[in-house]
């Protein structure tokens, strides 16, 4: 694992719509574009176990996305879904990235479908645009694909509420501490370490101030569903989903969900592991995500 410094110093800063944004690269530069992309509440720090495995194939992108980890978290931002797909494009075009993967976590999967929405669109000429950018396979790990299948915890539904802002505000490192407890697979808890850092970047630039507008994404997945799940339909890019099935928000059911709307569905269900299969079982992740990508003959 990279620790948290580390991470940081080998990090730059984007300026997206005048805000700065936390981004790390690295990785083979001659080897073909990974970008990944973080879930909720967390950061691209998540990325941190899986980074060393992936770094000797692949170029790799990383970045906080507005309201998270170290970059900025406006109070008056909107959060859409649609504003973190649009800084991941804009930043891949300023590191003059054509074709690229993506591997996604979380909130993280429903900017990649966003992603790939956008990307369908050029490849029909829905979408007129001068972007160089196409896809060329996703990787989703556990994730709310299917909003009528995403189970969030009480505490989620709670930030929603009218008092979401009050929610946020008396949220603590041991409710966040027991929160991913709760999540993670019960023989493979957080690390204290690895809840003390969740909780750095939560907390910097004062990010409990704007979790009540960052959970928004869950009632935006409900009006854009079709949009978002008609790109994983529709889309001819290759997709693979690994699943850690002990989730309770987007677990074994989530996955059994995919299989049932996905044409010749790619999935890896990861025995005992929770929401967070790269912070809890990284090699697992890494040998499956190898496996997939060597699948793609590419």
């Amino acid at each position: 694992m990279i620790n948290l410094e580390q991470w940081r110093q080998a990090g730059s800063t984007f300026e997206f719509q005048g805000m700065p944004v936390f981004t790390r690269t690295g990785g083979n530069p001659k080897g073909p574009a990974v970008v990944l992309i973080h879930g909720f509440p967390t950061s691209s720090w998540d990325w941190s176990k899986i980074w060393p495995k992936l770094e000797a194939r692949f170029s790799l992108y990383a970045v906080d996305m507005i309201g998270f980890g170290d970059s900025a978290k406006p109070k008056d931002f909107t959060y859409l879904i649609q504003d973190q797909a649009t800084l991941i494009e804009t930043w891949l075009r300023k590191q003059r990235v054509g074709e690229y993967h993506i591997l996604a976590h979380d909130y993280g999967d429903t900017v990649a479908q966003e992603l790939i929405a956008r990307d369908l669109e050029r490849r029909t000429g829905e979408r007129e645009d001068d972007s160089s950018l196409r896809i060329m396979s996703a990787c989703l790990l556990n994730g709310g694909i299917f909003p009528e299948s995403h189970q969030p915890l009480l505490l989620q539904k709670l930030l929603l509420s009218p008092v979401g802002f009050l929610i946020a505000r008396l949220t603590s490192k041991r409710k966040l501490a027991d929160s991913l407890a709760n999540i993670f697979g019960p023989d493979t808890p957080p690390s204290d370490e690895e809840v003390e850092v969740f909780w750095e970047l939560i907390t910097r630039n004062d990010g409990v101030g704007v979790m009540h507008k960052l959970i928004h994404y869950m009632p935006q997945r409900q009006k854009f569903r079709e949009r978002w799940v008609g790109a994983l339909l529709d889309t001819e890019v290759p997709v693979k989903l690994i699943n850690g099935p002990l989730d309770p928000i987007s677990g074994e059911h989530m996955a059994e969900r995919y299989r049932q709307l996905i044409l010749d569905p790619d999935v890896t269900l990861l025995p005992g592991i929770g929401h967070y299969p790269q912070v809890e079982a990284p090699d697992l992740v890494t040998r499956h995500y190898l496996e997939f990508h060597n699948s793609l003959g590419r």
